[in-house]
């Protein structure tokens, strides 16, 4: 048995092999799996209930702001893309094309659905003629296709993700950037509250932002291996979509005007953070919050007499919990052991575990251990509800502060340019350094470390020095790091 528990875990160690670590957790907590198409991920029942999850909270959130969720074609006419070929040029590379239907050759080319803009808005402009229609508030929960043969990397990286995307058309330039920095708070609070991972929010410079938008808002989140992870993001599109799509109506002044936009999104790239953020040498740690089981539940008895005793006390703590809304799992299996069981649902990462044997049952007691901690705890029967409830929200608050921590920790401010190429060659994590806006200078800092701005703060921050790159005044500080 102890073989076989060797077996199922975890081998390589987080700190000194992150990449493989990452891989194997991904795998043994059966979150996911590769598929026979090459680029391409199998999401596994364990994995899906976590999205299903972060779905579930964003989707009730998005529609208590008034947005509706609606469904678009996967296929994409080539002309329909050609409208806003700036945008498209951008996907050009990484897009999937069919070209025949059974053994017939297509007139025109359809394109896999690399993001929706195009197929959405040739439809806003059928649906937008008044004022009166507006705001038109549409999300989409579905999958995209991007050509990512090389370097894949499950949750991170591959040629098809489930993601969240939303498009929105206003009547006023002030009610679109509203809507912006709504969804953009809204997202900060999934991930930091829900997922416990802390981010910095910010733009992102001229050279990163979506093609086609005015602006592009970001959360960037940064992983233990120094690497920054884009967690979402919340597009200003202005008028630059709704025009060659026309997209236009006729305002309260009898005068026709053209919409002005947004699009947003997150993807299950939510969830590769949660594992890198969290993980341990055991496996995967999930935050209470997102966790689809919170507490599992593992009886121990060795000989039938005791058998059915502790399978009643397991089931009665079960449903006192599930009263308190706590999802709870009861492991009856008597195919493996109880110390099979601890292994494989820490490697999963719930949250708590208690265990119940005769001993317990005539103390009066349960034995309970947080997953980030592995500490044993017993605690009276009468106690139960409340040390778990308790139990839960401290994990939740610890994982956060442990993550936040680290995060703070991994900034810094780079005055010269040698020091900022130091903190990038070490894998430091995000440096901070004085920017004069050109993008000369931040495609120097890309060419020769590898890193780019990954944002640019909401709210100002003072410059130390002249710019970091070539001494000229200053006009923002700018946060650099390498990233996924």
């Amino acid at each position: 048995m102890v073989s076989e528990i060797r077996e199922i875990g975890v081998t390589a160690g987080k700190a000194n092999d992150f990449s493989e670590w990452y891989t194997q957790v991904v795998m043994k907590a059966e979150l996911a799996d590769y598929s026979a198409a090459k680029g391409f991920m199998i999401l596994r029942p364990y994995g899906y209930a976590i999205w299903e999850r972060i779905q579930k909270l964003l989707d009730r959130e998005l529609k208590k702001l008034g947005h509706q969720n609606i469904y678009f074609p996967v296929l994409i006419p080539e002309s329909l893309l050609a409208k806003e070929a700036d945008h498209f040029a951008g996907f050009t590379p990484q897009v999937f094309w069919v070209t025949s239907a059974g053994d017939t050759t297509l007139g025109e080319r359809l394109a896999t659905r690399p993001t929706s803009e195009a197929i959405a808005y040739a439809s806003f402009s059928k649906w937008v003629k008044s004022w009166r229609d507006l705001p038109l508030l549409l999300n989409c929960w579905n999958s995209v296709l991007r050509a990512e043969i090389k370097g894949t990397k499950p949750f991170i990286r591959t040629s098809e993700f489930l993601w969240q995307e939303g498009h929105t058309a206003h009547e006023k330039e002030a009610d679109a950037e509203e809507e912006v920095y709504r969804i953009l708070e809204l997202y900060r609070s999934l991930i930091e509250k829900i997922l416990a991972v802390p981010v910095y929010v910010g733009y992102k410079s001229e050279k990163e932002k979506f093609v086609g938008a005015e602006y592009t808002t970001t959360l960037e989140a940064l992983m233990p291996d120094g690497r920054a992870l884009q967690m979402g993001t919340s597009h200003n599109l202005g008028q630059n979509f709704s025009k060659p799509f026309e997209i236009r109506f006729l305002g309260q002044d009898n005068k026709e005007h053209f919409a002005w936009q947004t699009s947003w999104g997150v993807s299950w790239r939510l969830i590769g953070a949660l594992i890198m953020t969290h993980g341990d040498d055991k496996g995967l740690v999930l935050p209470p919050r997102i966790a689809p089981i919170h507490c599992v539940i593992v009886p121990i008895y060795y000989n039938v007499k005791d058998r059915e005793e502790v399978r009643s006390e397991c089931e009665r703590i079960q449903q006192s919990l599930k009263k308190r809304k706590v999802r709870t799992h009861l492991d009856d299996r008597d195919h493996y052991t109880p110390g099979w069981k601890f292994h494989n649902w820490e490697l999963k990462g719930v949250p708590l575990r208690i265990e119940i044997g005769p001993r317990d049952i005539k103390a009066g007691e349960i034995v309970m251990v947080r997953r980030d901690q592995g500490k044993k705890v017993h605690v009276r029967n009468d106690l139960v509800e409340t040390a778990v409830i308790n139990s839960l929200r401290e994990m939740q608050e610890n994982l956060y502060e442990s993550a936040q921590a680290s995060l703070r920790d991994r900034t810094t401010y780079a005055q010269e340019y040698s020091e900022l190429m130091s903190y990038i060659q070490k894998d430091f994590g995000f440096v901070k350094a004085a920017w004069c806006g050109d993008e000369s200078c931040e495609e120097r800092v890309k060419d020769e470390t590898g890193a780019d701005i990954r944002l640019i703060p909401l709210t100002r921050e003072e410059a130390r020095t002249t710019c970091v790159v070539c001494r000229k005044e200053s006009k923002h500080v700018a946060y650099f790091a390498k990233a996924y």
